[in-house]
């Protein structure tokens, strides 16, 4: 442990000469001289970028990226009980969708002639098997048929909307309404244009640069190095899609959090950058220095958010960890170019950075009279109430998590007038007389009895007695045998929407209860498959990896955190102040989407339950996102106190050199979160929302209340390292 200086050096931070330092000294960490390079050669290095840039967008058009949102889960009933019909009934596993007819007056039977030749039509498209009779609700004014495939529907394609639209014209010249929903929502559901959502984010982000630098050419500067980062890592991410197939929310994903670190990372740099031009140093020397101090920091992060991403994987679900990796490759080419486009950048504006002032320049700090270290010192004199006002308002957000519901948000909370929505809403209400909101998620009900020791007439009699009894089962079609007589199957139509807890009971119902006591002791056994069982066996899949995700990602975290900063305690109080931010996250999310506290503004109908995905790949972005801020800020810290060896006076000064620029980072990444709020789809608002929540909580109450009450509380405790731990621990230089 470092002994206090005597007399500790005014922070460099607060300096304001124009005279060269007189301590300045050779570069040599392999960052420092990496940005030196950039900076001495900036026209070679934008160029390559910009040439990178080019070569990435135009990979992406033609490897031609495949999304999707089918997940496979080997082992589970479902899946168990699509393999049972792909072997003995193979036209009712077939992909399917539902083409949905709707008059206003009068019945769908009154235009018979134009819906057969419709069905027709239908029939007679590509990779169409087959079409079913059509099925007419009680008033008659509804009705819909079941188109099958003989290709997975994602394959289709969007352009595949036309033939339908084609296929279907003779309804609609005779008058009927036609809608497609069902699983034909992977083919007619246009993918999500984020492109308004973007641009809102970029200009608020120039705002906020704008007020925080004071001049046009330093607010520019974080900007167009991210989009320029961003567009790389979006056509990478295009190109690898092509081989991978991501989630259709894969590419939203990365470029909101590309554009969110992207700018962060490029402000610290240009803050620190800035600083060290007003201490006098020279532009070269100053973005050599600014990649070995601020770069590191910036490294160290990237590392954070990449590991917190890839662990994903370990959910072992190729559907999540694909997602997160999506998100990893944006981070790291965001961090790359961070150290090396930036610094280039810096080197070629010099000195006139601050060209084109709104208002004379600020440093990072104005030395100890400056407003963040007397607001240090109001924390240092009054350490358990800031921890305990922190602590509290992050308990009061996380109190609606005990309440979480996870489940899959159906086609009822697609956009008023889209084709999906309007399916969902011709079956399950058709003004009050349809097939009711169950029809929109069926179950299908495969029992095995290929191994059945009583008769399957008697197996028959048991499932069809079992279902009638059960409470929320809506109807069931008669249970039937297969061709080869290897299985009994029906269709179970729920009496709430798939959405509905009350239908997520039913299926623990008839899979805990029902069935198996229908089938007790006769060798056979049931499967509940199908979109809605699909959904249900996720969402309890993902229930049970959650926490190994979480655990594998906080032991890397420490870890990696003891390492850079060689303390334990630091990285303990991190983990669990990250563990607060990301509770009360979800908390927030609750009441907005679950409890429906203000979802009109989100543009949702109705209260919508969690997506099952969401809580974890939450916990991984928000997780690293927020260790960005504690290391940038635990970094300055750490460096004054290996200077001064006073932990009092080095967490003001880190507080005071990083609380600006943290503040300034945390609204440009809440304001590009929250512009993809605006997003047609629900899981993009859900995690825009909840990771903008986080950031700005993360950024004002852990990192301005938390972080320093609590290691103005520990002292020097912050810093200890055991020796032996220490000793064999490695040493990170960069």
């Amino acid at each position: 442990m470092p002994r206090p200086a005597q007399h500790p050096p005014a922070p460099a931070d607060a300096r304001t000469d124009v005279h060269p330092p007189t301590n300045s000294a050779p570069i040599r960490g392999g960052l420092g001289r990496l940005g030196g390079f950039c900076a001495r050669h900036p026209a070679t290095v934008i160029a390559a970028w910009l040439l990178i840039l080019v070569a990435a967008l135009a990979g992406r058009h033609l490897a031609a990226p495949t999304f999707s949102d089918q997940v496979s889960l080997p082992g589970t009933a479902s899946h168990t009980g699509a393999d049972l019909l792909a072997t003995s009934l193979p036209q009712a596993g077939r992909p399917s969708g539902s083409v949905v007819f709707h008059v206003g007056s009068g019945t769908v039977a009154d235009q018979r002639s134009a819906l057969d030749r419709t069905l027709a039509d239908l029939r007679d498209l590509p990779h169409v098997t087959a079409t079913s009779a059509p099925v007419t609700s009680d008033d008659g004014r509804t009705a819909y048929t079941t188109v099958s495939f003989d290709e997975p529907l994602k394959n289709l394609g969007h352009d595949y909307t036309e033939r339908l639209d084609t296929a279907t014209e003779p309804a609609r010249a005779a008058g009927l309404g036609v809608a497609y929903g069902g699983d034909l929502e992977q083919v007619v559901r246009e993918p999500a244009n984020d492109k308004l959502s973007e641009g809102v984010g970029v200009v608020t982000a120039l705002v906020i640069l704008l007020l925080a630098f004071g001049s046009v050419l330093a607010a520019l500067l974080p900007l167009v190095t991210a989009l320029i980062s961003v567009g790389v890592g979006l056509g990478i991410v295009g190109i690898v899609a092509a081989t991978l197939s991501f989630a259709t929310s894969a590419t939203t994903l990365a470029g909101m959090i590309g554009l969110g670190v992207g700018i962060d990372y490029a402000l610290f740099l240009t803050t620190r950058f800035r600083q060290d031009l007003i201490d006098g140093r020279d532009p070269i020397e100053a973005a050599a220095r600014t990649a070995h101090t601020s770069g590191r920091a910036v490294l160290v992060a990237a590392l954070t958010v990449a590991v917190a991403m890839l662990s994903l994987y370990a959910c072992g679900l190729s559907f999540i960890g694909k997602t997160g990796l999506a998100a990893t490759l944006a981070v790291v080419v965001t961090a790359g170019a961070a150290l090396t486009l930036v610094p280039a950048a810096l080197g070629l504006v010099g000195r006139h950075i601050d060209r084109l002032r709104l208002r004379r320049p600020v440093a990072e700090s104005r030395g100890v009279h400056d407003g963040w270290h007397r607001y240090a010192g109001l924390v240092s004199r009054r350490p358990w109430t800031f921890l305990a006002v922190g602590l509290a308002i992050l308990g009061v957000c996380s109190v609606p998590l005990l309440s979480m519901r996870l489940g899959h948000v159906d086609a009822g909370a697609d956009r008023p007038g889209s084709s999906t929505r309007t399916a969902y809403d011709w079956i399950a209400h058709a003004d009050g007389q349809g097939f009711g909101a169950g029809a929109n998620g069926p179950v299908l009900t495969v029992v095995d009895v290929s191994e059945a020791k009583t008769p399957v007439d008697r197996i028959s009699h048991n499932v069809t007695a079992a279902l009638e009894d059960t409470h929320g089962v809506a109807s069931f079609t008669p249970v039937k045998a297969s061709p080869d007589g290897k299985i009994l199957v029906t269709t179970v139509t729920p009496t709430t929407g798939p959405q509905d807890a009350a239908t997520d009971t039913l299926l623990d119902t008839l899979s805990g209860r029902t069935l198996p006591k229908a089938l007790d002791d006769t060798g056979a056994a049931a499967y509940l498959t199908g979109s809605v069982a699909g959904q249900a066996d996720f969402r309890d899949t993902v229930g049970e990896r959650l926490p190994i995700v979480i655990g594998i990602v906080l032991v890397l975290a420490f870890l990696l955190l003891m390492t850079v900063f060689r303390s334990v305690v630091i990285p303990l109080k991190a983990v669990v102040l990250n563990l607060f931010t990301t509770a009360a996250s979800y908390g927030v999310l609750v009441v907005v989407f679950q409890w429906g506290w203000g979802d009109s503004l989100l543009g949702l109908s109705e209260p919508v339950p969690i997506e099952s995905y969401v809580p974890m790949m939450m916990f991984a972005i928000v997780f690293g996102l927020s260790m960005d801020y504690e290391i940038f800020l635990l970094s300055r810290i750490a460096e004054a106190w290996h200077r001064t060896g006073d932990n009092r006076l080095a967490v003001g000064e880190g507080l005071s050199a990083t609380a600006r620029v943290i503040s300034a980072a945390a609204f440009i990444m809440t304001a590009v979160f929250l512009s993809f709020t605006a997003s047609p789809t629900v899981v993009v608002k859900m995690l825009a929302l909840g990771l903008a929540i986080s950031v700005i909580v993360d950024a004002t109450v852990v990192r301005l209340m938390l972080v320093p009450s609590a290691m103005f509380l520990m002292g020097k405790a912050n810093w200890w390292t055991p020796r032996r731990l220490d000793r064999v621990l490695p040493h990170l230089h960069a």
